[in-house]
């Protein structure tokens, strides 16, 4: 096998992807994205007639090629099953796997977002010469990726890393379905319902809000709380200031119980840390040992926003080396 013909299922949008990788390098040759909506028969089958479009251009025969599927958890990787992410509505015990393989006639693998990524950033990116790493997405939801002693490690059914559950407080914004959680304070949907209850306060107590758009409360996004602060409205920053101080929290206990060299996260992390990292170590300092946080280096994603392309030939590669 010379190819892989990838598939970055997301929250908000899912992408199809033709690549040709080695130990050294990915090379990408084709890629389109549609936003995940509809049936999941409708997505999926909407990128697997692109799929076929792709491998038909490029002239790429079946056996050449195999299938790489990254998606948000939780999942059996092992059976090939969705079970039924927070961020995927309706998407429950979906056979991707053996979807895929009769629809493509391809041999296809399905890995969890957040393992998927970890690969990619340990094989390509940040990780790369560690042994033990964890990756966190940070993006529509959080997740987390564990490379230990020099392997991905899944555990007992594929769902080793969903630090997205941990509950951080016993209130804050809802995320995996939990108030508080480390996913309601640093994802996407967390800091946009993190916003709006702050700019509620604030035009409760008659100030302005920065972030705050035509569509008023309900339209408020973590981009736009992101665009704020980049201009510099202090709001803005305040919103993610508290993100940071409980990301820095989250942190604290992967550091202390999983002693990592490297943690590395990708999404708002990577685009907008600046403004989450100030609180966050000052957190990650007063909560975890100092000698394993002296011992862990907090990085942003190196393969930026190309990471779930990545994570989806990450997802295929263990058919290479086998």
């Amino acid at each position: 096998m010379k190819y892989v013909l990838g598939f970055d299922i997301g929250g908000t949008k899912s992408a199809i992807l033709l690549a040709r990788p080695d130990k050294e390098q990915v090379e990408f040759l084709e890629r389109k994205a549609i936003p995940t909506c509809g049936t999941w028969e409708e997505v999926l089958g909407c990128l697997t007639d692109m799929g076929k479009d792709f491998l038909e251009s490029h002239q790429i025969s079946r056996e050449e090629c195999c299938i790489g599927v990254s998606c948000g958890g939780p999942l059996d990787a092992g059976k090939g099953v969705i079970l039924s992410p927070p961020n995927l509505p309706g998407w429950d015990q979906v056979p991707v796997v053996s979807y895929l393989e009769h629809r493509l006639g391809m041999d296809a693998r399905l890995k969890n977002d957040a393992d998927a990524c970890a690969l990619a950033e340990w094989r390509y990116g940040a990780g790369k010469g560690c042994r033990h790493m964890i990756f966190l997405t940070f993006g529509t939801g959080l997740g987390a990726g564990l490379i230990l002693n020099g392997r991905l490690y899944e555990g007992a059914c594929s769902m080793a890393g969903e630090a997205g559950h941990v509950r951080l407080a016993e209130a804050g914004p809802v995320g995996y379905a939990k108030e508080g959680s480390f996913e309601g304070f640093c994802s996407g949907g967390g800091i946009a319902r993190l916003a709006r209850s702050m700019a509620e306060n604030a035009l409760k107590a008659g100030r302005p809000v920065s972030y705050m758009k035509e569509g008023g409360l309900d339209g408020i996004t973590a981009r736009d709380v992101a665009k704020a602060a980049d201009m510099g409205y202090a709001d803005a920053r305040d919103v993610l200031a508290v993100s940071g101080r409980y990301f820095g929290r989250g942190l604290a206990l992967l550091v202390d119980i999983l002693n990592p060299e490297r943690i590395v996260a990708g999404g708002i992390y990577a685009r907008a840390g600046r403004f989450l990292k100030d609180e966050m170590e000052k957190e990650l300092r007063r909560e975890a040992l100092p000698a394993c946080v002296n011992a862990c280096r907090i990085l942003p994603c190196a393969l930026r926003e190309q990471i779930g392309d990545y994570g989806a030939v990450m997802a295929a590669m263990e058919m290479w080396e086998e």
